[in-house]
């Protein structure tokens, strides 16, 4: 009885662990920069606080020290809990950082969408709803595609909803004007599968640096040697779940911080991603400088 009692608390302490402490991962990028660029990337809160007023997470997240925080939906969840303490969380980390919002498809199959886009904005919260923003950071051009695509096919099945693909139908229009701008290029989007999607559909075939999704939830449970399980819109086994994928454009896809419909994580802690865009060219002169100039203290 006893190996039983202490067996279900090492359980309960596991899943405690799994679904509670954050996981940090960093990603460093090369890229045409002036000067450093630090990115904090968040997805799918689905209105989980981690202390009051997310204080852990914000917490967390002011540690890394970031010049942005970007949001790739989610944050809010379908069932409307906590949506004025979620806000109420993003102005809050506003205050002392840029943050970008974009919504995930929990949040605009909600009746109350506009109002949440109203009360975010209120916040001076950047809300991009297919939109670009120029924001200036260290001496860096930074432009700011959000993307919000809308569902485009039916079925109101669990499995037809699990599998469903969404579009925005004059996302192109969008990419050409980013295109045409001299800067860092980012993108925002909820998902993942969208970075090389089939034809018109794809966005890896535009010119970008990075694409930021979440929406996989790093396939709710990560199979040691195998991977993610499942992820909406990709279904079993998903290639887009999790990291760093692409070689000229980047898409990091956040394993997410919630959970929605299902309500455990395995081997697949709540994440916040950290990216360090960088000039390389930049690193390289400093060390020809040095080495320029132990060389001449020596010779001399």
């Amino acid at each position: 009885m006893e190996v039983i009692i202490i067996l279900i608390f090492l359980i309960i302490m596991f899943c405690y662990y799994e679904n509670n402490v954050f996981d940090i991962t960093k990603f460093k990028i090369s890229a045409n920069v002036n000067n450093k660029i630090r990115i904090v990337h968040l997805s799918d809160l689905h209105s989980k606080e981690f202390g009051k007023d997310n204080k852990r997470l914000k917490k967390i997240i002011l540690k890394q020290k970031p010049n942005i925080v970007v949001t790739t939906g989610d944050m809010i969840d379908s069932n409307l809990r906590k949506i004025d303490e979620i806000i109420n969380f993003l102005a809050e980390l506003n205050k002392v950082v840029y943050v970008v919002y974009i919504p995930g498809n929990n949040e605009m199959r909600t009746e109350k969408i506009n109002e949440i886009l109203y009360k975010i904005n209120l916040n001076e919260v950047i809300v991009l709803d297919n939109k670009i923003k120029e924001i200036n950071i260290n001496n860096n051009k930074i432009f700011i595609l959000g993307l919000v695509e809308n569902r485009i096919d039916e079925g109101e099945s669990f499995y037809e909803k699990a599998n469903s693909r969404y579009f925005y139908n004059k996302s192109n229009l969008l990419f050409n004007e980013l295109e045409s701008k001299n800067g860092i290029k980012i993108i925002l989007s909820h998902y993942p599968e969208n970075f090389a999607a089939i034809g018109e559909e794809s966005y890896n075939k535009y010119n970008f640096n990075i694409m930021f999704s979440g929406h996989a939830h790093g396939g709710q449970f990560i199979l040691p040697f195998i991977g993610g399980l499942f992820a909406p819109g990709q279904g079993i086994l998903p290639k887009y779940y999790r990291g760093i994928h692409g070689e000229k454009n980047k898409l990091i896809i956040s394993r997410g911080l919630g959970n929605s419909g299902f309500p455990l994580r395995l081997f697949n802690r709540p994440e916040v991603i950290v990216v360090d865009i960088y000039n390389r060219k930049r690193g390289f002169k400093w060390i020809l400088f040095f080495i320029t100039l132990i060389y001449g203290m020596f010779c001399l």
